[in-house]
C-alpha cells in the first residue's frame, strides 16, 4: 500500500488551482508574451487513457497508457535562425501535487518521452519532456552534421528552454499564486548527464534530482565505445574473440567473484574490489572448450582495464568485471563513430578504424554542443539545498560503471577542501548486477528510476510504494522533510512482470558501502547489512 506521506501528496490536489482550460486558445494566451513559442496541439486525455506519438516519436515509439485524466501539450520554440525544438507537458487535472518533474532522453536521440512522463504523472506531477530539437533514434548523429546551432539545443540550450518555459506554463495554468512548490528531474543515460548539466549551468532549475548511469564525459565515452569496438575487429584477425564466447567469460567472472558478499548467487556484488585472475580463462590441455588464446586474452584484458594513453593519461575507465562484453565488443556502435564524423570532424568519410588519442584531444577541443556535464563543484546547487540521488549498475555494457565513480571522486576533490561532505547533498547508489538503467536475469534492479520498465505497473514499486524502495520518492522525502537516504532496496520481480509477485529484493548502499549477507532468507532484503568495504 501507498505510504500516508504519499497518501497525502496525492490528496494535494488542485483545491487550491483554478485550472484554465485545456484548449489551443488558453496555451496560446498563456505563451503571448513569448514570441519564440508556438502551440503544436493540446488534447484533453480522460482518466485511464493514453496519449504519445508512437508512430513518429522513434526512440520512444509506444504511449503513456493508464493516465490520469489531464491536458496533454505540445509547444515548439525557435532556438536560432535554423533551430527549434519541442517539449510535451502533461498537466493533470484534479491530482496535480503542486510539483513539477522533467525527465530526459537517450543516446543521441531525439523524441518526448510521453512514456516515462506518463509514468510519473501517477504521482500527481505536472511533468516534461523535450525533443532536444531534432527527430532519430538513441545511435544517430547524423542530424548534428554541419549543424552546431541543433547541437547546442541537444547539449543543454533545449532542456533548459524547455524548463523555464514549463514552469511558467504550469504556474499560469494552475493560477497559483505561490508556483510550483517544488522542481525534481528524473531519468538515466543521456537523461542522467541532462539533469547533471542542468543544475551546474543553472543552479536553481531543480531541487532534487535522480540520475542513473549518465553519459555526462561525452567526447571520452563517445571515444571510448568506439575504441572498445575496435579493440575486436577485425574479425579474422587472432586476437577477435567470437560472440560465442562472451558467456563463458562471465561464467568465469562471476565464479571467482561472487563470493565475496557472503553468498553464493551467481551475483558479484563489489567487482571493482574483486582481483580477477584473467589467466583462468586460457586454453589449456583440461580446458579447451570455452577459453581463450594468449591473443584474445589480451584483447579481454583491454576491455575490462582502463585506457590509458599518451604520456599515462586517464582516458576512461574500462568495463566491469562480470559484465558481458558482447555488446561493445560484437561490433563497432554508431554511438562512437558517429560522435566524430557528424558533430567532432563533419566528414562522414573519416575513418574512423584510425582513432587514435589526438583524436580524443580533438573531441574535448570542440565538445560538441558543450554537453560535457564536468563543472564537478556543484557548491551553487548545494547552497541552495538542491539534492542528488545518483545511482549506476555495476554491470553496465553501455557506460562503464567506473565512469560514475570517477565522476563521484572529481567532485569530492573539488568540494572536500571546503569543508564538504558530499553525502549531505549527493548520495550515490550502485546496484550489483544491473545493465545500462534497468534490466538484470537475477538480481534485484527495480527502484521506479527514470528510463526503468516494469511489466504490469504503472509507476513506483508495486506493493513498495514508499521512499525506501522508490529512488523518486526517496528524492522527494529528502528534499521536502530533510530524511536522506542511507540505503534503497532494489526489487526483483517474476519476469519482471508487476503482477507474478516479488522474487528477491535486497538492499542498495550508500556509496562506498556494500551489501554483506548475514543470515535468513536470501531474497529478504533484511538478511543483508550494509557495510564499509575498509
Amino acid at each position: 500500500m501507498p505510504s500516508s506521506w504519499l497518501i497525502s501528496l496525492l490528496l494535494l490536489a488542485g483545491s487550491k488551482a483554478v485550472i484554465a482550460q485545456c484548449t489551443t486558445e488558453s496555451l496560446t494566451s498563456i505563451l503571448a508574451n513569448t514570441p519564440e513559442a508556438t502551440v503544436n496541439f493540446v488534447q484533453a486525455v480522460p482518466a485511464n487513457g493514453s496519449f504519445g506519438q508512437a508512430a513518429t516519436d522513434i526512440p520512444f515509439p509506444w504511449n503513456a497508457t493508464q493516465l490520469p485524466a489531464l491536458c496533454a501539450v505540445g509547444i515548439n520554440v525557435k532556438s536560432s535562425e535554423n533551430s527549434s525544438y519541442n517539449f510535451g507537458l502533461f498537466l493533470p487535472d484534479t491530482t496535480w501535487n503542486e510539483r513539477f518533474l522533467t525527465t530526459g532522453n537517450g543516446g543521441y536521440g531525439g523524441g518526448i518521452n510521453w512514456p516515462n512522463m506518463g509514468m510519473f504523472s501517477q504521482y500527481g506531477f505536472a511533468t516534461m519532456s523535450t525533443d532536444t530539437g531534432h527527430s532519430s533514434d538513441s545511435g544517430d548523429g547524423s542530424w548534428g552534421l554541419d549543424a552546431p546551432e541543433a547541437l547546442i539545443d541537444w547539449g543543454y540550450r533545449a532542456m533548459h528552454g524547455s524548463v523555464t518555459l514549463s514552469k511558467h506554463i504550469i504556474n499560469t495554468y494552475y493560477s497559483i499564486s505561490d508556483g510550483i512548490q517544488y522542481s525534481y528531474y528524473a531519468s538515466c543515460s543521456t537523461g542522467g548527464r541532462q539533469g547533471l548539466k542542468e543544475i551546474q549551468n543553472y543552479p536553481d532549475s531543480f531541487d532534487g534530482i535522480s540520475v542513473g548511469a549518465p553519459a555526462w564525459w561525452s567526447p571520452h565515452l563517445a571515444a571510448a565505445t568506439l575504441h572498445q569496438g575496435l579493440y575486436n575487429q577485425p574479425e579474422d584477425d587472432p586476437k577477435h574473440i567470437d560472440p560465442s564466447l562472451f558467456a563463458g567469460i562471465v561464467t568465469e567472472m562471476v565464479k571467482q567473484c561472487d563470493p565475496q558478499d557472503g553468498l553464493v548467487d551467481s551475483i558479484i556484488s563489489d567487482p571493482q574490489g574483486c582481483t580477477f585472475d584473467f589467466e583462468a580463462l586460457l586454453c589449456t590441455p583440461s580446458n579447451n572448450a570455452t577459453c581463450l588464446t594468449p591473443a584474445q586474452l589480451t584483447t579481454a584484458y583491454k576491455f575490462y582495464s582502463d585506457w590509458v594513453d599518451v604520456n599515462q593519461t586517464f582516458v576512461f575507465p574500462g568495463v566491469t568485471v562480470g559484465t558481458n562484453a558482447g555488446a561493445l565488443m560484437g561490433a563497432v556502435s554508431s554511438l562512437g563513430y558517429s560522435f566524430f564524423q557528424d558533430w567532432v570532424y563533419n566528414d562522414t568519410n573519416w575513418d574512423y578504424t584510425q582513432l587514435t588519442y589526438a583524436d580524443v584531444q580533438a573531441a574535448d577541443a570542440v565538445n560538441p554542443g558543450n554537453a560535457t556535464a564536468d563543472d564537478f563543484d556543484l557548491s551553487p546547487f548545494m547552497e541552495r539545498g538542491g539534492k542528488i540521488i545518483k545511482y549506476h549498475g555495476q554491470a553496465d555494457s553501455l557506460i562503464p560503471t567506473r565512469s560514475s565513480i570517477y565522476f563521484r571522486k572529481q567532485v569530492e576533490q573539488a568540494m572536500a577542501p571546503q569543508g564538504t561532505n558530499l553525502d549531505d547533498f549527493y548520495r550515490f547508489f550502485l546496484i550489483p548486477g544491473m545493465d545500462h538503467c534497468m534490466s538484470s536475469a537475477l538480481a534485484p534492479w527495480y527502484i521506479a528510476g527514470g528510463s526503468q520498465q516494469l511489466t504490469g505497473a504503472t509507476h513506483s514499486v508495486p506493493g513498495y510504494e514508499d521512499a525506501d524502495h522508490d529512488v523518486v520518492l526517496a528524492l522527494m522525502k529528502w528534499v521536502e522533510q530533510d530524511s536522506a537516504p542511507e540505503q534503497l532496496i532494489a526489487t526483483k520481480y517474476v519476469n519482471d512482470t508487476a503482477t507474478l509477485g516479488v522474487q528477491s529484493q535486497r538492499p542498495l548502499c550508500l556509496y562506498p558501502k556494500q551489501a554483506k549477507y548475514v543470515s535468513g532468507d536470501v531474497d529478504d532484503a533484511a538478511s543483508f547489512e550494509c557495510q564499509s568495504p575498509y
